[in-house]
């Protein structure tokens, strides 16, 4: 008993500790973004902003810097990527899964392999691909390419979970007069909802946060995502950094993902349950 207890309480310590690690930097980026350069440069900068708080530095940054554009581009980008890239995953895990064919293996297995190569090595033969098909430095281009990079890793998420789906529910389907598209999308997709909703955060994630196919895909400032445009802020400052409008770029940047995370933070531990338990 003495034994379990200390180690609940060398658990918590710990959970404590790496709660504190992950809260206090996003804690600290909101309270500089209330500051003047002023009270980075004089003050200690961990120091608490002074009154009255700078909030006008939002303002300032969605204005001048066109935060509003690069937002509304991130937006949509990531909405559009995440549906066709769920859509595309999901139907071909499905096919992989419950369809028995020669090279299925092999056609899981090349999924599979495309994660292990880094990504930047296929930058240049893309950019020459997308040149001539006239989709770079358009946002349809970048939703197009996420899309497309978001495929391996939903199908080897997905694929496990159309593999235990019962095969009863696809005959009993097809009894009913059911067609191969009718049983994917009334039957097998709502049922393997909990890895849909996992493979969709994720995905939300990465491409919100993604940054080097922006750069070399889009050169147009009015088509920037927030990561290049946050990038292309502190390069217009050149010598003279505004901190405070700076952090409060970040924050605009941080703020969807916390609140997207906060909503759907059951479906995330649902969806790896489920997992697990299948």
């Amino acid at each position: 008993m003495k034994q379990s207890n200390l180690q609940t309480w060398c658990m918590t310590v710990i959970l404590v500790f790496w709660s504190a690690c992950v809260i206090y930097p996003l804690i600290w980026t909101l309270i500089a973004s209330l500051k003047d350069n002023q009270q980075f440069l004089f003050n200690h900068p961990w120091a608490l902003p002074n009154f009255p708080l700078l909030w006008e530095n939002y303002s300032y940054v969605w204005e001048k810097y066109k935060f509003g554009n690069y937002f509304l581009n991130s937006i949509s980008v990531t909405v559009v990527s995440t549906f066709f890239g769920v859509l595309l995953s999901a139907t071909t895990a499905y096919v992989i899964a419950r369809y028995t064919f020669r090279g299925s293996n092999v056609l899981f297995l090349s999924y599979l392999a495309y994660k292990m190569i880094p990504a930047f090595l296929g930058i240049i033969p893309l950019f020459f691909l997308m040149n001539d098909l006239h989709l770079t430095n358009t946002l349809s281009g970048l939703m197009l390419i996420y899309a497309i990079t978001a495929v391996p890793f939903g199908v080897f998420m997905l694929v496990g979970f159309f593999k235990t789906l019962p095969k009863e529910l696809e005959e009993a389907a097809a009894i009913d007069g059911a067609n191969h598209y009718g049983t994917f999308f009334r039957i097998m997709l709502p049922l393997a909802k909990p890895g849909i909703v996992s493979l969709a955060i994720v995905t939300v994630l990465n491409i919100w946060n993604e940054y080097i196919m922006a750069l070399v895909f889009i050169n147009t400032p009015g088509k920037y995502t927030l990561p290049v445009g946050i990038a292309v802020m502190q390069a217009e400052m050149q010598y003279r950094t505004e901190w405070g409008p700076l952090f409060a770029a970040l924050t605009i940047a941080m703020v969807p993902v916390l609140i997207f995370y906060f909503i759907f933070q059951r479906q995330i531990t649902g969806g790896m349950t489920a997992g697990a338990v299948k």
